[in-house]
């Protein structure tokens, strides 16, 4: 009988102490927010009728790309990441499936939202088989088919929010072996934060090669004690005591101090239209901002206002004043990660 079945993933913003989750810096601490808009998915199974015939359907929605394959297999041409992903899911041979994925998020917003395509997709597929994979699991599965399969750099905290949600402080004892606390705060904390938080897509998809190679090979050539990585890890415990204590002129500071950790780095992973939205934050009255990702051209900026809520909207209308290119896109807290359902098709 037809099923469907459909997940969703959270994105995330504000991680603070990006860059310490690496394979480069070998240990690290990272606090980061879950937020919705996520990533959704949705399968259509059915019996396969025909084993000869291609079997998987797929529509890369934000895309406006439809193709089907038989059995994905490397090299990956079309949508690598959503073919590695059913690579390495194995779907079972009777059935054929219709993949349907799409996000509100821009591509290239440098929130984790190729983590969160996997996870969703992992989760959706795994209901396929016995469905038995915990959120650890999913996202240990989402960062190897990044780095293995696909072979490109990534952190490990990407996928842990897009798997587990909330607000998570992430200690990487030894890369990738982490350990996850979320942070259990009372909800005026919660709504508050909610409240305050802005994100701001700068207009520019992610686009950081060349920069971000430059700066790996100083870091791995530094080694993981190097004097850069020190003050990326601190800003995520102080942004956890921060929370704990709902102090946002702390988280504020943390935000900030990470973002300035980022430029020593390399001037360029802090570009021009960061600073620019920046400069209007703060001169309404921002607490705190933090260029999410890893940083270079494009991508997008976490904002922190003050408790006014009259001077945050006057903020995002001078930001959205400056250029058409600046997008504020709404967000919402996300208690949980990846939720994975079925529809009953009669």
């Amino acid at each position: 009988m037809p099923r469907l079945i459909h997940s969703r993933a959270p994105i995330r913003i504000c991680d603070n102490g990006g860059w310490t989750d690496t394979w480069f810096a070998r240990h690290g601490a990272i606090l980061h927010i879950a937020v919705h808009p996520s990533v959704e998915v949705q399968l259509k199974v059915a019996p396969n009728p025909d084993a000869a015939a291609p079997r998987i359907a797929v529509h890369a929605e934000n895309y406006g790309e439809r193709f089907t394959i038989a059995e994905p297999a490397a090299p990956y041409t079309r949508q690598p990441l959503l073919e590695a992903t059913i690579h390495y899911m194995k779907v079972p041979a009777d059935a054929a499936i219709e993949l349907t994925i799409h996000s509100d998020v821009p591509a290239g917003c440098s929130t984790g939202t190729s983590a969160a395509v996997t996870v969703a997709l992992i989760g959706a597929l795994d209901r396929l088989t016995p469905g038995t994979l915990a959120p650890h699991q999913i996202a240990e599965a989402a960062h190897r088919i990044e780095t293995e399969l696909l072979g490109q750099q990534s952190g490990i905290q990407d996928q842990i929010a897009a798997a587990h949600g909330g607000i998570n402080y992430i200690e990487m004892t030894e890369y990738p072996r982490a350990t996850v606390t979320p942070l259990r705060l009372p909800d005026a904390t919660l709504w508050e934060l909610e409240g305050r938080l802005a994100l701001i897509f700068v207009g520019l998809a992610h686009s950081s090669s060349e920069v971000h190679e430059m700066v790996i090979r100083e870091l791995e050539g530094a080694g993981p004690d190097s004097p850069k990585l020190a003050p990326l890890r601190s800003t995520a415990a102080q942004s956890r005591n921060a929370l704990l204590a709902a102090d946002f002129d702390a988280l504020g500071r943390a935000m900030i101090a990470n973002t300035y950790a980022q430029a020593d780095l390399h001037p360029a992973l802090i570009g021009a239209d960061h600073q620019r939205i920046i400069e209007i934050a703060r001169a309404h009255g921002a607490i705190g901002w933090k260029v999410n990702g890893a940083g270079g051209a494009g991508g997008s900026v976490t904002l922190l206002s003050g408790p006014d809520r009259t001077q945050r909207r006057e903020m995002l209308r001078a930001i959205a004043g400056t250029s058409a290119a600046y997008r504020n896109i709404p967000i919402a807290l996300s208690a949980t990660g990846l939720r994975v359902w079925e529809t009953p098709l009669t």
